[in-house]
């Protein structure tokens, strides 16, 4: 991989990682590697800042200091444009971002000397319709959630694959998972574990009222439509990756299907996913 600039976005209010940064800029320039800064990092940079969006037109390789919900924006920023990306943990699970701080510098090393494989996480593509005309269209790393925000009340939920009626998930609501997403919300919410070299689609109820709706685990092939059926009292709403999304009304439809679009992230050739699973999750552990 021929690196000649490298993207580095940050999450917002870190101040703690302003010598990082620098120490950063620094091992670039001498390196002769341009480095674009995004808006938060650029305060601790001599580079001039860029938005997030346009920084991905810029840039070969992007770095993203933070935890997976900094990872999750930056994806987003970036859009359907294939720029890798690596994840520098400074959360507290670091599923996505998966590099410990004190090995940035060397992991970059191995990237630059082409050691490091890109690794394609699937995505879904979620477009909110109201009568036949669309209302909004966004992209998930994790998952789409269409959920009922009113205490104590459940929404209604009727979900067809490729045309076949599903079932009516009578729940708190309905969470649509990619294999990455497998391990966020979905898993919270009782749904699998997919690894995320399958590609698949998860559908796990919130909290259904009957013991017989059960996670669904479906082909990426599958073209899946949700439709809201709001009761009284009730204000059901699409979350996106956690983000981004938007209030729905009763008749609305969700529909969701593979992305062409992955996200390409980068991660050792040698890397273990069963090893990362017992680390994050403490299999084994009493």
């Amino acid at each position: 991989m021929g690196i000649r600039s490298v993207g580095v976005c940050v999450k917002p209010d870190q101040p703690q990682l302003s010598d990082l940064i620098r120490q950063l800029e620094a091992w670039l320039v001498a390196r002769r590697i341009e480095i674009v800064p995004d808006p938060e990092s650029g305060e601790w940079t001599n580079a001039a800042a860029t938005s997030r969006r346009e920084l991905a037109e810029k840039v070969d390789v992007v770095v993203v200091l933070g935890g997976d919900g900094t990872l999750l924006a930056v994806a987003r920023a970036i859009g359907t444009r294939p720029i890798p990306i690596l994840g520098v943990n400074l959360g507290t699970m670091g599923f996505l971002a998966e590099i410990a701080r004190d090995e940035l510098l060397p992991t970059l090393e191995e990237v630059i000397a082409g050691r490091f494989r890109t690794e394609e996480r699937m995505r879904l593509e979620v477009v909110v319709e109201r009568a036949g005309q669309e209302l909004g269209r966004y992209l998930a790393l994790n998952d789409a959630v269409i959920a009922n925000t009113a205490l104590a009340r459940i929404v209604d939920l009727g979900v067809s694959a490729d045309g076949a009626d599903v079932t009516t998930y009578h729940a708190d609501g309905l969470i649509v998972a990619t294999p990455t997403g497998s391990t966020a919300y979905s898993l919270s919410a009782g749904g699998p574990l997919v690894l995320p070299s399958l590609d698949a689609i998860v559908l796990t109820p919130i909290c259904p009222h009957s013991l017989s709706q059960r996670p669904l685990v479906l082909p990426p092939t599958c073209e899946i439509a949700v439709d809201a059926r709001g009761r009284p009292g009730g204000d059901i709403n699409l979350t996106v990756d956690g983000q981004v999304g938007r209030e729905l009304s009763d008749g609305d439809r969700v529909s969701v299907r593979r992305s062409e679009h992955p996200v390409r992230l980068l991660v050792p050739p040698d890397r273990n996913r069963f090893e990362v699973l017992r680390q994050k999750l403490r299999w084994g552990e009493r």
